[in-house]
């Protein structure tokens, strides 16, 4: 191939393309510290590369599409993306962890392609949108569950030809919403179950009164 069909194959690479690469780079990288900063498991370099792969890949489909499709390659980047977001979703003591990081993992990917496509308000503007979300989100799911945290709590006790509705009265004598689960009765023990919603510092008060009840056998909380 002579230079003169390489030049008109615009295989070289341009001032907007260095551009779109450190803009990538910025814009993720902000995000990527953010992540960084928290020891999450997509860090500052993974981020990074997300963005700078997203926005290549873009840039490409539109170099290469010239004439035919512009979308053939970074129609594929939504679904590639998922792959790798899915790899940091675990089950870790019943709960689902990684939801946060994985979608940080596909908006990247998502700004990345707006740089690459030259859409650059979009992508700044969204980049925005994010760090305040995930620089906010801590403190209001501090405040929130302050509130409201939610313990499960089973009582076990010697059936004295009386129900557990005491012991009920004792969860919202304590300032606790309370939702009542199983109650059972089996040879001679009674047991029961409770979901209670409240501030930590109600959810300790009830915890110590029922410490010190003696007619207690067993007390899950």
């Amino acid at each position: 191939m002579d230079v003169e069909n390489i030049i008109q194959n615009n295989h070289f690479l341009t001032q907007s393309e260095v551009v779109k690469f450190l803009l990538a780079i910025v814009l993720c990288g902000l995000i990527g510290a953010e992540r960084e900063f928290r020891s999450k498991q997509a860090g500052l370099k993974t981020i990074i590369m997300i963005g700078l792969g997203s926005t290549l890949f873009t840039v490409l489909s539109i170099k290469l599409g010239v004439g035919n499709s512009h979308d053939r390659i970074a129609s594929n980047i939504v679904t590639g993306i998922g792959f790798l977001g899915a790899g940091v979703i675990f089950k870790e003591d019943n709960q689902v962890k990684g939801l946060t990081t994985a979608c940080v993992i596909w908006i990247v990917a998502a700004i990345g392609m707006a740089i690459g496509a030259g859409y650059f308000e979009q992508a700044l503007g969204v980049t925005l949108v994010v760090l305040a979300a995930l620089l906010s989100f801590p403190f209001i799911e501090e405040f929130v569950e302050h509130r409201f945290t939610k313990r499960i709590y089973r009582i076990v006790k010697k059936f004295e030809n009386e129900s557990l509705e005491e012991y009920e009265g004792h969860i919202r004598s304590s300032k606790l919403k309370l939702t009542r689960g199983k109650q059972e009765l089996n040879n001679g023990i009674i047991s029961g179950t409770w979901i209670a919603v409240g501030s930590p510092e109600n959810h300790k008060n009830f915890v110590d009164q029922m410490l010190r009840d003696e007619k207690i056998i067993a007390f899950d909380f």
